[in-house]
């Protein structure tokens, strides 16, 4: 008998249905033999329904058949749906009020039992479920996220065709270029020694197009970085990317906040009012520690250089000498912390690179429980607590060291803060905008200027001429859009003159050979004529993760990699054949 088409989906048979006769087709959930009576939870990706296998009706052999059902046999069913009893009624099932009475049944393939249980409330271990990924996107948890994620790429392609943007696949197979994480390499097959690289971003492509006078591009683009895995970084990962021609920040702004709006509105329901809140780079460190900063909750940090100059304090004075800042935060209620858990901070803060914290804490009858209030002089106690606003029950703390060192400790304190003493508003969504990123970051180690984004980021107007004299406070056209504390992507303006581009390669210590060698294609196409041009680009995985409310990017990917990119279903990376390697003049030193 050849199969039936399939009339309703298994989360579709409702009150509604009653008297109709259905062709059901799925997996078995569960099946439960009661004597003379079988009931079958039957499941797709829609959801669950009960088909019930009577002995008194079937002939023998479709009863025997329904004897033999198992999780996960996949199933065709027909039969007629009914009311169930009143006693009868799930309540937690949308079909729960109906059921299907059967009268015919097809085993269309049988499975093994299940390594894990196809079930959203799993708590088996994580690498036992990736290794049978397939087996745990049956979860209805994780056919909703796919789901989910489809709406959000899909929202945002109905938005961005509004606007006039063509969508054009760049080169998987690139050329390596130097900056940022290390690429993924492949072996070019005709002449031995060369290789492809995977593109980290479609950066240089997308400004080809600019050029080529497309005026406005977009991408879903796969990215490849061979990083060193962390929980929220994948080896290969979605963005959505563009760029546009003849415009300056608020334009592309414009654009990404639209289409994030669109997003809130049309797939989570919640309205998002334009435009978005900006703050500058330098604001956001003084008063958050972060160029990400959580807004969700106060508990801003101040600079209390002034308020502690002369205070006694050795360690504050000492800094102060050195040109250091001292900063702090009044943390409301944390007056109730423990001797232990004000320590714990210290240890806490000591891993951003600062000396230590000063922690105090003012008691109701005007005594200070503290680490330093012994050592400060005269009213300076008192002065830095009415500064900050520090009530009995309240808690301060400072720390004194170089001034960016200083604030991204502060910053990560205030964050931790924030989460031990429940001041984050989980329900909120707060987005915003960190503008003016510095142009370059200085490292330490190798003793010269790095591009803070890339080092194809136009500079502010006004700061072209500080590039020759202190390149260091160069601000960009470089903007970031920040959720609730986590970059969800950034952009710039793009240096569009040959000039400028040599220039800011020879700030970053490449030299003209080597700029050139690296990047001649593009110092070159630079001669022909471009526009202005910038664009921004934003993760896809990491929004849907952060909308889904998911713990994991692993959660929101249908087929991820743990942390050292390893895939454990299909065991990637692998070893190839002698054959392979000698076809690519490759020998493996192990």
């Amino acid at each position: 008998m050849g199969m039936r088409k399939r009339t309703h989906m298994c989360g579709s048979v409702l009150t509604g249905d009653v008297g109709k006769q259905v062709v059901l087709k799925g997996w078995v959930q569960r099946a439960r033999n009661l004597g003379g009576l079988i009931f079958v939870w039957l499941r797709d990706h829609t959801g669950i329904v009960q088909a019930v296998f009577d002995s008194t009706v079937l002939d023998p052999a479709t009863f025997a058949l329904a004897e033999s059902l198992r999780g996960e046999f996949v199933i065709e069913v027909t039969g007629t749906v009914r009311s169930r009893a009143a006693d009868a009624v799930n309540e937690k099932m949308a079909t729960g009020a109906v059921e299907v009475a059967v009268d015919g049944l097809t085993v269309l393939n049988v499975s093994k039992t299940p390594p894990i249980y196809i079930d959203d409330d799993t708590n088996e271990q994580e690498s036992l479920r990736l290794k049978y990924r397939y087996l745990d996107l049956r979860r209805p948890g994780l056919q909703s996220m796919l789901r989910f994620r489809h709406r959000v790429i899909k929202t945002l392609r109905e938005y961005i065709d509004t606007l006039d943007f063509v969508e054009v696949e760049t080169p998987i197979l690139t050329k390596s270029t130097p900056e940022g994480a290390r690429d993924y390499l492949v072996p070019y097959r005709l002449k031995p020694g060369l290789f492809y690289a995977l593109p980290q971003s479609p950066q240089i492509y997308k400004q080809l197009l600019m050029l080529s006078g497309l005026d406005r591009y977009y991408q879903i683009a796969r990215c490849f970085r061979d990083e060193d895995g962390r929980a929220d970084r994948q080896p290969e990962f979605t963005q959505f990317d563009l760029e546009m021609s003849f415009v300056e920040p608020e334009d592309i702004q414009t654009v990404v906040e639209g289409a994030f709006q669109r997003v809130f509105q049309d797939v989570m329901n919640i309205p998002v009012s334009l435009p978005l809140k900006r703050i500058t780079w330098r604001d956001a460190m003084a008063r958050y520690g972060s160029d990400k900063p959580d807004t969700r909750f106060g508990m801003e940090i101040s600079d209390v250089s002034e308020t502690v100059r002369g205070c006694g304090f050795n360690v504050f004075e000492t800094a102060l000498e050195n040109g250091q800042t001292v900063c702090a935060v009044c943390a409301k209620g944390a007056g109730k912390l423990s001797r232990r858990e004000l320590d714990a901070l210290g240890e806490f803060v000591k891993t951003y690179h600062v000396k230590g914290l000063a922690w105090a804490v003012p008691n109701e009858d005007g005594t200070v429980r503290s680490t330093f209030a012994k050592a400060m002089q005269g009213d300076s106690m008192s002065r830095l607590l009415a500064r900050m606003d520090c009530q009995s029950g309240d808690a301060l703390f400072v720390i004194a060291d170089r001034r960016l060192v200083a604030l991204t400790a502060m910053g990560q304190l205030r964050l931790r803060l924030g989460r031990d003493l429940g001041l984050i508003d989980t329900s909120r969504y707060d987005l915003l905008w960190v503008t003016e990123f510095p142009l370059l970051s200085f490292n330490e180690e190798e003793n010269r200027f790095a591009a803070e984004h890339h080092p194809f980021t136009a500079v502010m107007d006004e700061d072209v001429p500080l590039m020759e004299t202190d390149p260091g406070a160069v601000r960009a056209k470089s903007y970031d859009l920040v959720l609730n504390g986590v970059e969800m992507g950034s952009g710039s303006i793009r240096i569009h003159q040959s000039d400028l581009q040599s220039k800011m390669f020879s700030l970053i210590g490449l030299t003209l050979e080597e700029a050139q060698e690296k990047f001649g294609f593009l110092l070159e196409a630079f001669q022909y004529g471009t526009p202005p041009h910038g664009g921004f680009a934003f993760g896809i995985d990491r929004l849907v993760m952060v909308l889904s409310g998911a713990d994991s990017l692993r959660d929101v990917l249908a087929f991820p990699k743990i942390q050292n990119g390893v895939c454990l279903m299909m065991d990637t990376p692998a070893n190839v054949q002698q054959q392979q390697l000698d076809t690519l003049k490759i020998t493996v030193d192990k």
